[in-house]
């Protein structure tokens, strides 16, 4: 099973399918799409879902949204992309735990409570240290309660530490790398690494540039970053949440009142130009992958299940099935 943990269409309703369609193609089952970040109000992000939504079940001979591996399974033997909905931070939640639930119904299957910058629920990994809040115990349960997965993605260290914690389900970091590698503020260090597999979660290694340490990434950059938590805490904590962004220039996803990238991007913490503008692991890549963990020594089952297979486990101890 091929599992993308994280990748972001432009938050328009009208976004473009074309990447899910190469992505299907490239042989992916599973891939996780963003429907939002904290800078996102939830005015925004409900006519994405609805969109979405309308538009994956008008296909069901390419796309099926899912709420189970085994249906995860079924759309791959159906030749389908299986797909589910992630929100990246706890502000278009409105405070009101209760919301964590009305999203899963809606295919929101994974949330992460920061977005670099802190909230009244959880830290961001760009700001002041202050710990989950608890207005942030409470959201941690209901994520659990919901069967959605619990990712630390973008959160400061302390909280992503009370966070796993808290947590009674496995918890993830969808999309982020070791700091170990690469010094930078959105890389975890070896604590978080170790504190996310104790759970029996997963670190989904990123695509992106900055936070893989080269220009111009590939699949062996990944791959080493793999092989760096694999080393540190097993192969079966390891997945890919290459994080790919498909912008498109003619649709505006601006938010209402609109955005400092200054702010969510800051440049004291190394972002020396717009995230936008930062270069990607190719989509294509994901067929170079398996030889490229190999070639760090990862045996076949390791890449199984790096390539798909641990974050299946992670989803049915959280969503079941």
């Amino acid at each position: 099973m091929y599992w993308e943990s994280h990748i972001c269409l432009p938050l328009h309703p009208q976004a473009s399918f074309a990447p899910l369609d190469r992505m299907r193609a490239l042989g992916l089952n599973y891939v996780s799409i963003n429907i939002g970040m904290d800078m996102n109000p939830l005015s925004q992000i409900m006519p994405i879902i609805a969109s979405f939504r309308a538009r994956l079940g008008a296909e069901p001979d390419k796309y099926r949204l899912v709420s189970s591996v085994q249906q995860i399974e079924d759309a791959k033997v159906a030749g389908v992309l299986a797909v589910g909905f992630d929100l990246e931070g706890a502000i278009p939640l409105m405070e009101q735990p209760a919301m964590v639930g009305l999203l899963s119904t809606l295919g929101v299957r994974q949330i992460h409570l920061a977005y670099n910058r802190n909230n009244s629920v959880a830290d961001g990994c760009h700001d002041e240290s202050r710990g989950l809040t608890p207005l942030g115990h409470r959201i941690v349960r209901a994520i659990n309660e919901a069967g959605v997965i619990m990712d630390c993605s973008h959160t400061g260290r302390r909280c992503s530490l009370d966070i796993m914690a808290a947590s009674t389900k496995p918890v993830v970091f969808s999309h982020a790398n070791p700091q170990g590698m690469v010094d930078h503020g959105r890389n975890i260090t070896d604590e978080q690494i170790r504190a996310c597999a104790a759970t029996g979660g997963v670190v989904g290694i990123s695509g992106v540039s900055a936070f893989l340490g080269v220009d111009t990434p590939r699949a062996a950059d990944i791959a080493r970053h793999a092989a760096y938590v694999a080393n540190l805490v097993g192969a079966q904590h390891v997945g890919i949440g290459m994080d790919n962004s498909f912008p498109e220039d003619h649709l505006d996803e601006t938010p209402p009142g609109g955005m400092d990238m200054d702010y969510w991007w800051p440049k004291s913490a190394g972002y020396d130009r717009a995230i936008m503008t930062m270069n990607y692991v190719p989509v294509e890549d994901w067929a170079e992958l398996p030889a490229a963990l190999a070639a760090e020594g990862f045996g076949a089952e390791e890449v199984a299940g790096v390539m798909g297979g641990n974050m299946a486990r992670v989803a049915r101890e959280t969503w079941g099935g």
